[in-house]
């Protein structure tokens, strides 16, 4: 079946998502689906967020530390913790 991302209503995908999950997949394709002529949601293929260590290292330098009523809190919260077996 010829599936266009335009034409995907909602009933189509159900019908067909087997398919469309190998063409994701596979070919890497995207669908919108609609319902009632309006987009609802996307099919697509899974993209993970790219980070290298260098770039992590600096963003870290830059983000503030917590304050110290953090701190407090959780030295509160670890005396209090109950040990669990």
């Amino acid at each position: 079946m010829k599936i266009k991302e335009s034409d995907l209503s909602a009933t189509v995908a159900a019908r067909n998502l087997s398919d469309l999950i190998n063409r994701v997949v596979y070919r890497g394709e995207e669908f919108l689906v609609q319902r009632g002529g309006e987009p609802v949601c996307r099919i697509s293929p899974v993209r993970y967020a790219q980070c290298s260590v260098a770039a992590l290292s600096n963003f870290l330098r830059y983000v503030p530390g917590p304050d110290a009523a953090y701190w407090d809190e959780q030295a509160a919260a670890a005396a209090n913790d109950p040990c669990l077996p």
